[in-house]
């Protein structure tokens, strides 16, 4: 601060601060920033105020607030996010100040300034921060315009600024950032009803689910869930037994296509002592293990016709013989079934029986793959590397770069192949020392290589795909950095992106300025 100042004008800053720090307690970003807006607006005497916070390229603000600023005259500042005097704030991450803009020679030629007539400005940029407290650029712009004497905003009002744009702008993202996360959730009140549900996300395709399951568990019929290999149908299985009146008695998962057609009837019915070599003693089957409770059948379409017709019988009777025994017994458990085949395609073959398919499938619970619902892939993934971890290999948190990459893959092994990419991460960032997992870990770092000619990458496996992505978009964003001389704001404009979602791929690139100028 300026010693020389009057001190009810240092008081006043004071004041500002301490009120700046009450309204930080707020919940919402935009109305901390109109009251932050309107405590600047007084304090530095300006007759108007605009405080935005831009989205990605082509995109509206994510946030806007104003003071004092007639429809017309936001419309004229609004329009210098593009060009002019917010635009250079943004570019330069410096604060402009000019005595009056419409006699500027930098912008005297805007029509918004001609048509705004706008006289003293004070614009200062707005900063993020990132978790350890570096700089990832500028996010937005505190616009401060009119004073009441001529000539421009004096030295003291430009470091008032300044100083509280440095608090205004990372508030402001964290913020904005929670309010982001804190999307609608369409599974809330599902949740209240399935306690023990555990797959993760919130997505109106998972809330259909939940209902089917829910819908599902009140009658006591056969249910096939179908799906894609990885889309949690073991998952489903339990939640529709916690949910129906069954969830006290047993849930038994048989994984039917790892039985040999030779051993299917012992493991499945059981065996009498002595009914085969291995039978030194009664041996009790799945179905008499899940006895008033549920008997799920996994990868059910991989059972062999013979196995097929033993368990058509059962389900026709309910009743079934232990290997190697005379008495029939009836059994009370409710059938769940789960597939990835095309079962339709496999009656066709005749590799599968028509009359089983009915029997298995009255209720059908269809789980939508990750692509169908890739809003939920970053709770998923939050999910999957919360448990990870255990005593001196504690569980690491997903970086936002990690998980904005993780939500933007392709993942055709479906929850599998994230939980597998996500450990993987885990265990390389762990030995690396790190104290999160960022996206380089996942999928390794990207190579900044020369383009590769069309004859090689016509040879490019499925497999390489994602890879291949990363690598462009890596050679992409140095290139662009490598050109503006590692002008952050610049590069973003170039590559059509905000300046924080550059640094986000700045990090998961593991780019770094020092690195590359040492090559």
């Amino acid at each position: 601060m300026h010693t020389n100042e009057d001190p009810e004008r240092l008081s006043r800053e004071r004041n500002l601060f301490f009120r700046l720090l009450q309204v930080g307690l707020a919940e919402d970003a935009a109305p901390y920033a109109a009251e932050v807006l309107d405590l600047l607006v007084e304090v530095t005497g300006a007759q108007r105020g605009f405080l935005a916070v831009e989205g990605e390229a082509g995109a509206p603000p994510l946030l806007e607030v104003s003071k004092g600023l007639a429809a017309e005259e936001r419309q004229a500042v609004r329009a210098s996010l593009s060009q002019g005097i917010i635009r250079d704030a943004l570019r330069t991450g410096q604060t402009i100040s000019t005595a009056s803009a419409t006699a500027d020679p930098r912008y005297s030629g805007f029509q918004s300034v001609q048509a705004g007539k706008i006289q003293a400005v004070l614009c200062a940029p707005l900063s993020a921060r990132g978790s350890r407290g570096e700089d990832l650029g500028s996010i937005g712009v505190l616009y401060l315009a009119g004073r009441s004497k001529p000539g421009p905003f004096p030295e003291v009002d430009r470091s008032l600024c300044e100083l509280a744009a440095k608090v205004i702008g990372p508030h402001v993202d964290r913020l904005l950032r929670r309010q982001d996360s804190a999307k609608v959730d369409h599974t809330t009140a599902l949740r209240e009803r399935l306690p023990g549900f555990s797959l993760a996300g919130r997505s109106a395709a998972l809330a259909s689910v939940m209902r089917e399951v829910l819908a599902a568990a009140q009658v006591p019929v056969a249910v096939l869930l179908r799906g894609e290999s990885g889309t949690g149908k073991s998952a489903i299985a339990r939640a529709l037994h916690d949910a129906s009146t069954r969830r006290a008695k047993p849930f038994v998962e048989v994984n039917v296509a790892a039985l040999p057609e030779s051993l299917f009837e012992g493991e499945f019915f059981g065996a009498e002592r002595g009914a085969h070599s291995q039978a030194h003693q009664r041996i009790i089957g799945k179905v008499e293990a899940a006895e008033g409770g549920t008997l799920f059948l996994d990868e059910v379409g991989e059972l062999s016709l013979t196995a097929q017709t033993k368990l058509l019988s059962f389900l026709q009777s309910k009743r079934y013989l232990r290997l190697g025994g005379t008495s029939t017994i009836t059994a009370d458990v409710r059938i769940i079934a789960a597939t990835n085949r095309d079962l339709e395609a496999a009656i066709a073959s005749k590799s599968f029986r028509e009359d089983l398919y009915y029997r298995l499938n009255v209720l059908e619970i269809v789980l939508p793959p990750l692509r169908e619902r890739a809003s939920d892939i970053e709770d998923i993934a939050d999910a999957i590397a919360a448990r990870l971890g255990s005593g001196e290999a504690p569980a690491l948190p997903l970086s936002s770069g990690a998980r904005l990459e993780l939500g933007q893959a392709d993942w055709p092994g479906n929850v599998r192949q994230l939980e597998n990419t996500i450990a993987r991460g885990w265990a390389t960032a762990l030995g690396e020392g790190a104290f999160a997992i960022e996206a380089r870990h996942l999928f390794g770092r990207p190579k900044a290589t020369e383009p590769a000619k069309a004859e090689a990458a016509s040879q490019l496996s499925v497999g390489d795909f994602q890879l291949k992505t990363r690598e462009f978009q890596a050679q992409l964003v140095e290139a662009a950095l490598r050109e503006t001389e590692w002008n952050v704001s610049e590069a973003a404009r170039r590559l059509s992106l905000s300046r924080s979602r550059l640094n986000e791929l700045i990090r998961a690139f593991g780019l770094s300025r020092e690195e590359r100028s040492s090559r």
